[in-house]
This record gives C-alpha cells, sequence and structure tokens, in this order.
C-alpha cells in the first residue's frame, strides 16, 4: 500500500497570480529571500492578496541552502504575528522555508530536527500554505518534504511530513522568465534528475510513472529552448509545469543515489543544488541500469531514442543526458567543479558518510554499500565511466 500526498489545487497559466484574490482569510506572511523582495514579484503577490482583504507580512532573510537558525526565526516571527496563511514565494529555498516553519508554527515546543513522518502535527489549524515557485525545477512547491541545512554538522536535513504539501500552487509562467541562463540550466536539470529517479525508484507507482515520463519528455524538449533564448515563452511555460509534474512524481516514489551524493557534496562543498544532483545524475544511471536497465530503457524509448536492445537504449540515454550538460554548460566531474584532489581526498570520508546515511540512498533501484559509494565519488571526481 502507498499513500499519494497531492497538492490540493495547482493553478496553472499566464495569469495564474490573479488566483490570489480569492484567497479567504486575515493575515498572510510571505517568506521569501531579498532578491526576489527586490523584484516586482513581492509586491504584485501582495497587492492581490491585499485586494482579497489579507493583511500582508514578508520575511525576506531566506539565503539559499536554508538553515535551521532561518527557520527558527521565521517561526518565532510567525508566532508573534498570527498567519492563517504561510506563501513560500521563490525558488527551493524559499519554499522549503516556508514549509519547515508551518510546523514549528503551529507546534512551538518542537525543533527543527524532530519534523518527521510519524508525528502528527495538526498544521491547518493554524494556518494553511501556498507555494508560488519563480524557477522551474526543484518541485518543492510540489513536495511534502523539506531540505534543511544545519551548518555546523554540514549536512542537509531531509525533513518529510505529509502534513507539509501545500494547499495551493500557483504556476504563473511569467515569474521564472527573469531567469538567467546559468539558474535554468540548474534548475531544469534538477528536475530532470526528479523525474529520472522518480521512475526508477524502488517506491515508483502508475502515478508517479505517468507525470515522471511525462516530465522527461517535455524537458529534454523545451530546456534547450528555455535555455538559448529568454523570450520563449513557450518553453518557460512547459518548463515550470514540467517542474512541478517531476516534483509530485518524486514527491510520491523517491529519489536515489545522485540526490543523496548530490546533497552530500552541496553540504560540504557549497554547491548548488541542482549542479550538484545533475552532476551525479549519469553515474547514478551506469551503476544503477544492472538492476533497472528496462525502466532506464522506456525513458530512452520515451524520448525517441532508437535501439535494437535494453543495454543500447540505456548507453544512448546517459550520452544524452551527458550531451544536454554540455549543451549548457554543467559539469561533468567533480573536478570540474575546482574542487581539488587535496580538498576532495580529505573531505572524502564525510562525503561517503552522509550519502551512506540519506534515505534517498536506500530507495535506489541498486542500493550501494560504503565502498561502492566511495568508489562513485571517486569516479564522479576523475570523470570516469562506471564500471561495477
Amino acid at each position: 500500500m502507498w499513500e499519494l500526498t497531492i497538492p490540493r489545487t495547482i493553478v496553472v497559466g499566464e495569469g495564474a497570480l490573479e488566483y490570489l484574490k480569492e484567497v479567504t482569510g486575515k493575515r498572510v506572511l510571505i517568506v521569501t529571500d531579498k532578491v526576489i523582495h527586490k523584484l516586482d514579484f513581492v509586491e504584485k503577490v501582495a497587492n492581490y492578496l491585499k485586494e482579497a482583504g489579507l493583511e500582508v507580512k514578508v520575511f525576506d532573510e531566506v539565503e539559499p541552502e536554508p538553515s535551521i537558525e532561518t527557520i527558527m526565526k521565521g517561526a518565532e516571527i510567525a508566532r508573534k504575528y498570527g498567519p492563517d496563511w504561510l506563501i513560500g514565494l521563490g525558488g527551493g529555498s524559499c519554499m522549503d522555508a516556508a514549509k519547515a516553519i508551518w510546523p514549528l508554527y503551529a507546534n512551538p515546543d518542537i525543533e527543527v530536527a524532530e519534523i518527521n513522518p510519524f508525528t502528527k502535527f495538526e498544521l491547518r489549524k493554524k494556518a494553511k500554505l501556498i507555494c508560488i515557485p519563480t524557477t522551474s525545477g526543484t518541485g518543492a512547491d510540489a513536495t511534502w518534504a523539506s531540505i534543511i541545512t544545519d551548518a555546523k554538522e554540514e549536512r542537509k536535513m531531509e525533513l518529510p511530513s505529509r502534513e507539509m504539501v501545500a494547499d495551493i500552487i500557483i504556476l504563473d509562467p511569467e515569474l521564472p522568465k527573469s531567469m538567467p541562463p546559468s539558474l535554468v540550466a540548474d534548475t531544469g536539470l534538477d528536475a530532470l534528475t526528479h523525474a529520472i529517479e522518480a521512475y526508477v525508484s524502488q517506491w515508483r507507482n502508475d502515478f508517479s510513472d505517468a507525470l515522471a515520463i511525462k516530465a522527461i519528455q517535455i524537458i529534454f524538449k523545451y530546456l534547450p529552448r528555455a535555455y538559448r533564448n529568454p523570450e520563449d515563452k513557450e518553453a518557460k511555460e512547459k518548463m515550470h509545469n514540467a517542474a512541478t509534474m517531476a516534483g509530485i512524481a518524486f514527491g510520491n516514489s523517491q529519489v536515489g543515489i545522485a540526490h543523496a551524493m548530490g546533497h552530500s557534496l552541496g553540504a560540504i562543498f557549497k554547491v548548488p543544488h541542482g549542479r550538484t544532483v545533475d552532476l551525479f545524475l549519469s553515474y547514478s544511471i551506469e551503476y544503477s541500469a544492472r538492476e533497472a536497465m528496462e525502466r532506464y530503457a522506456d525513458i530512452a524509448r520515451a524520448i525517441g531514442i532508437e535501439a535494437k536492445t535494453d543495454e543500447e537504449a540505456v548507453e544512448k540515454l546517459i550520452e544524452a543526458v551527458r550531451r544536454l550538460d554540455r549543451e549548457m554548460g554543467e559539469p561533468a566531474s567533480i573536478k570540474e567543479l575546482g574542487i581539488s584532489r587535496e580538498d576532495f581526498e580529505k573531505r572524502l570520508d564525510d562525503l561517503v558518510t552522509r550519502a551512506a546515511n540519506s534515505s534517498c540512498t536506500f530507495m535506489n533501484p541498486r542500493v550501494p554499500d560504503v565502498e561502492d559509494i566511495k568508489k562513485l565519488f571517486i569516479y564522479a571526481y576523475e570523470g570516469k565511466k562506471v564500471d561495477f
């Protein structure tokens, strides 16, 4: 048995932000960052809410890879203000922050680390959640987990609770138009990693399969266009939708070792999330194919790859992923991130330990032991083909 968790309302298309005029309540806390606040997005969102008769407060101190301290500060502000709506506005960090603030606001006695799938937080007695992504990739708007950084421990905390799924998602294609090409690449390839790992996850199901495959098809078709041409409205809108589709897919299956290793590398070496998980994607396919050959071959054929055998299809899929990376200037190895061999080897055991303890590792189609994870990191540092 598997319990599917899906946001209740998803508002899609041009002018979607105007849906905010229909929201009823008293007070809203917008959780965002200073970059988004400087744009007109916060003002536009606030104006629609005020038109609906709501009072608005903004917490704009979310940093990339939000910290425990930020979440605690946001929760304290929420407790003093007393909103009946929280809005996560921005990229994945802003939405993850809003989701993590929510249970702390509803339950003042808990700590960030106590957010888990087994505790009932009764969040909606205090407030509901709206997620409004301004980037196209993280899927944080659609999932029921929050990724928060413990800076002291140099690790990313994977905090899940089915109650933390958004009540409303608003996908307005106007919002991602201002993304620079590098962010289009990082976030779009993050979404691709979500969708591919969701499709081969041990917890996959018919519902996640359908959304994952469609998201993969959209991303391979439209991501290069969105990257090359910031004015391509159709490509930007398709990518915005695909990111949420991939989020729903992996939120109802799981991701795998590309994410486990990416979280580990990103936390220790301060590399953006999308870039790290994408870096490990092709290596994870090479490693996992012996246990999921048919699934990866399905993906290859779904994006138009012709092959006589599943093995040939998977080889061509790996090359297609790496070709997409090259097209967008993404690193093909850890070394290409500018991390020295000395620094890498100094932290290798820490990288391995964090990846081995990640819940993502155990959902991978081929579950690696510690020695395999260590070899995968070394191969990914050197850019070697996985042959074990």
